[in-house]
């Protein structure tokens, strides 16, 4: 996740889908062309598309790759994925190699200004059409492709706040440093304001290689410090890597009267959802295969000198438990037959 943009005019997209993974790289990258197993020369393979990531965790991430690399396939182009690893460090050098290697086209994906301002000005002074994902650099003619965060935020705290009546202590999974999280944060703020009686006892919350594994031992730990049934009401996370540990270590605890709301959304977060007694009940997200081909889709605009909004913005949607069938299993791809605003 991580940090964006400015306004002129505002697309508004709402979306649905999905798919699987591309490989991680470091400075050199990894690539994955239209051609195929041929090795064709580059110029026969199309314009070459460099996704400079900050990190590549989690099946949202991978459905993210998926969507970029059939969107960069569709117009016979050729992707190179750049993965850093969380370490911002090594996303702006990877940032400076693909521009030192003269690549089309430029996806940055969950950036911060701090790291890479320098070298996505760099990109723009030699040409290269740069386009953002959850990133907060601003300069002039470098769009943003993001998702509304304020609304993922407001309406998975407003689904929480009507199924606990308003009242009730609250833990919160939360991390600072990515655009998305500090955008989500503003919401929440505002919504403990709103609802008084709603407390948050507990935050944490870290992004690492093993976010998902991290969070369910530190919730794990809460689970302890809070032992007796009522002690804690819900859980809140920012992110679906945090609810799918936060519902993993309420499960084993057997501690499902805690419920689980989330932002973000995957294959995997839906069998977890759809699990017998699972506390996950509800997560907004937008469909991330088709974030990862509007990224793409932007940025060949760009190359093909159509004008493009500064903000585009995705619209989420609200997933609730009770959306899904339990006579069988949902997968992203049959989503919108049982949540009517997916894919619209």
């Amino acid at each position: 996740m991580k940090k964006r943009f400015s306004v002129i005019s505002s697309l508004v997209v709402g979306l649905s889908l999905l798919v699987t993974a591309c490989g991680s790289g470091g400075s050199g990258g990894s690539s994955t062309g239209a051609g195929g197993d041929g090795a064709a020369p580059a110029e026969e393979q199309g314009k070459r598309i460099a996704l400079v990531m900050r990190q590549n965790v989690g099946t949202f991430s991978a459905q993210y790759i998926n969507g970029v690399k059939a969107e960069v396939e569709r117009n016979g182009g050729q992707l190179t994925v750049f993965n850093a690893d969380t370490d911002l460090s090594k996303m702006a050098s990877n940032l400076d190699a693909a521009v030192n290697q003269n690549f089309d086209g430029i996806l940055i994906d969950h950036g911060t200004a701090e790291a890479l301002q320098q070298g996505t000005q760099k990109a723009v002074d030699k040409n290269i059409p740069v386009v953002l994902f959850d990133t907060d650099i601003d300069i002039p003619g470098v769009p943003v492709v993001e998702q509304d965060d304020q609304k993922l935020a407001e309406l998975s705290l407003e689904k929480m706040a009507e199924d606990i009546g308003g009242q009730g202590n609250i833990v919160k999974i939360w991390v600072a440093g990515f655009a998305p999280m500090e955008k989500r944060q503003i919401t929440y703020e505002a919504f403990l304001k709103k609802y008084p009686d709603i407390k948050e006892i507990a935050a944490f919350g870290s992004a690492t290689n093993n976010t998902a594994l991290d969070t369910q031992s530190q919730m794990e730990a809460i689970l302890r410090q809070y032992p007796n049934k009522g002690d804690i009401t819900a859980v809140w996370a920012a992110w679906d890597e945090f609810a799918k540990g936060a519902t993993r270590a309420i499960q084993q605890a057997g501690r499902t009267e805690i419920k689980v709301y989330g932002i973000d959304l995957s294959d995997e977060d839906l069998q977890l959802m759809q699990e017998a007694d699972s506390p996950w009940k509800a997560t907004a997200a937008v469909d991330p295969s088709n974030i990862g081909r509007v990224h793409a889709e932007t940025v060949f605009k760009l190359i093909n000198g159509e004008q493009v909004p500064d903000k585009v913005q995705l619209n989420p949607v609200l997933v609730k438990q009770d959306d899904l069938p339990t006579d069988k299993k949902v997968t992203m791809g049959d989503l919108s037959e049982y949540v009517t605003e997916w894919g619209k």
